[in-house]
């Protein structure tokens, strides 16, 4: 039987797994309007060791050993991408790779990297990242498993430095994702506890509700899928109410879905306009 204490312990796993995911989509934003406007101090992870900055070099200079072995031994196979496609990929890693190095060299903290420097060594290893990726989804690359593992660790040490968020973002970003519950909840609770269906919950069907959305989103955060908490924890109450032959309420039903439609089509077209806009404006 199922009572109001165990529902809380759900309601506990949501909140967490809420966090994990939702959080992670907050702080991705922050840290993106940082990097745009202040790139010299969050470019790159200001709290790099001497250690790692040596480590990112040596992985530097290895894949572009690496890629000039590949290059003289032409480890190109012929797939999607056309031969001279290929080749100017391998160029591209050589040249970022190289870069990196140049900036890197001596460097015993980030603070010692030119801030005008440091958006482009982010810039270097985004490229180095996405060429690889390239020739990885064309087949273009002939290469043993361990290999390639290899590469794609090498690759992960080099994305370290760029891919961080200072505590104090995710502190932040907790305490938003909290207070907006707290001062919006209602609306929410409402919602999805008394609009859904035709009766109220049970503490049955709460917890079952709250254990499909806590194991949704559990794996989705697990596996880096971008879901929203209200449209899983919204479906499985649904669900319950189907199941419990309670009935669902079809004109609120419609109007959760159509927001869900029209969430990502508006999103674009208003962030695409405002985009266009502030470029206008500040040139």
């Amino acid at each position: 039987m199922v009572d109001s204490r165990h529902s809380h312990l759900y309601m506990y796993g949501v909140s967490f797994a809420h966090g994990s995911n939702d959080g992670q989509k907050g702080v991705g934003l922050v840290m993106l309007i940082l990097i745009g406007i202040l790139p010299a101090s969050y470019a790159l992870n200001m709290d790099y060791s001497k250690a790692q900055l040596a480590e990112a070099y040596a992985v530097s200079q290895e894949l572009e050993a690496w890629v000039q072995r590949a290059t003289t031994a032409q480890l190109v196979v012929p797939a999607a991408m056309t031969n001279n496609e290929a080749q100017s990929l391998y160029a591209t890693l050589k040249e970022n790779l190289h870069a990196i190095q140049v900036k890197l060299a001596g460097k015993s903290s980030v603070e010692q990297i030119p801030k005008q420097e440091r958006f482009e060594i982010r810039k270097n290893i985004l490229l180095v990242t996405n060429a690889f990726s390239q020739l990885e989804k064309n087949k273009q690359l002939s290469l043993p498993e361990d290999v390639m593992a290899s590469i794609k660790a090498k690759l992960k040490v080099l994305r370290n430095i760029t891919e961080y968020a200072p505590t104090w973002v995710i502190v932040a970003i907790a305490l938003s994702l909290g207070i907006g519950t707290m001062i919006g909840w209602k609306r929410i609770v409402v919602t999805v506890g008394e609009k859904i269906g035709k009766s109220h919950l049970t503490y049955s069907q709460g917890a079952a509700a709250e254990m499909v959305a806590m194991s949704t989103i559990g794996l989705s955060s697990f596996l880096g899928l971008p879901v929203s908490t209200t449209h899983v924890l919204s479906s499985g109450v649904a669900g319950t109410m189907v199941a419990q032959k309670s009935g669902i309420q079809a004109d609120v039903v419609k109007k959760i879905a159509l927001a869900w439609l029209l969430t990502l089509p508006v999103s674009m077209l208003l962030s695409g306009g405002l985009f266009l806009l502030f470029r206008t404006i500040l040139g």
